[in-house]
């Protein structure tokens, strides 16, 4: 099985971590970091990542995953990624995207007409791409699962795993990393959060997005 993530400078590394961590045990599992151009990737967060090889050297995936950023319309800008995911998708059994990496699936023609979500500072921008937004932490429309923000994108490898390998071996990666949720704080959804963060968080967060024309 052949796991492809797509690597770009700005992207969210938690975004490609956390699948990561679960996707790379799937059984037979051969697993590539590519990007337009091999080499450091530079994560919004500054941890630098890796892609060992380019886009040109991928003709095909089993799983395709596309991470987000706080930057990732600037990507509808970038036509030979696009052309590239869109050649891609063609070939995969699943097409995947984690956060704002929907919008770039968006970009590239993918989403029309398909039920996705994205972060939920990015929801409405989903109806530029023809898509129709759902307020699930994980959405499956055919063979394309889009995941909410970041850390839905745990829940989705998980989701995506049962559907490969079956649910025992999904719940046993599950318990393998502890995947226990027990925040600190419960406010990890717009409908949870103090009405003043959410104001301010989100004006913090919309003002990052590059506009979509």
């Amino acid at each position: 099985m052949q796991i492809v993530f797509l690597f770009y400078d700005g992207m969210t590394a938690l975004d490609a971590v956390g699948p990561h961590e679960i996707l790379c045990r799937l059984p037979g599992a051969k697993v590539y970091r590519a990007a337009l151009h091999p080499g450091e990737i530079q994560t919004d967060s500054h941890l630098v990542l890796k892609a060992e090889i380019s886009l040109s050297d991928i003709s095909h995936a089993d799983v395709l995953l596309i991470p987000g950023a706080g930057n990732a319309t600037s990507l509808s800008k970038q036509p030979e990624i696009l052309k590239w995911i869109r050649s891609i998708h063609a070939t995969t059994k699943w097409t995947t995207s984690v956060c704002t990496g929907s919008l770039i699936l968006g970009a590239a023609g993918i989403l029309s007409g398909l039920k996705a979500t994205t972060h939920w500072a990015a929801f409405e921008r989903l109806k530029a791409w023809g898509a129709h937004p759902t307020h699930l932490r994980v959405v499956e429309d055919g063979k394309v699962m889009t995941s909410a923000g970041v850390s839905a994108g745990i829940d989705m490898a998980l989701i995506l795993t049962e559907k490969i390998a079956g649910t025992q071996f999904a719940q046993s990666l599950q318990l393998g990393i502890e995947y226990d949720p027990n925040p600190p704080f419960d406010v990890g959804s717009p409908e949870k959060a103090n009405p003043d963060i959410l104001k301010g968080l989100k004006a913090r967060m919309v003002a990052r997005f590059e506009n979509l024309e």
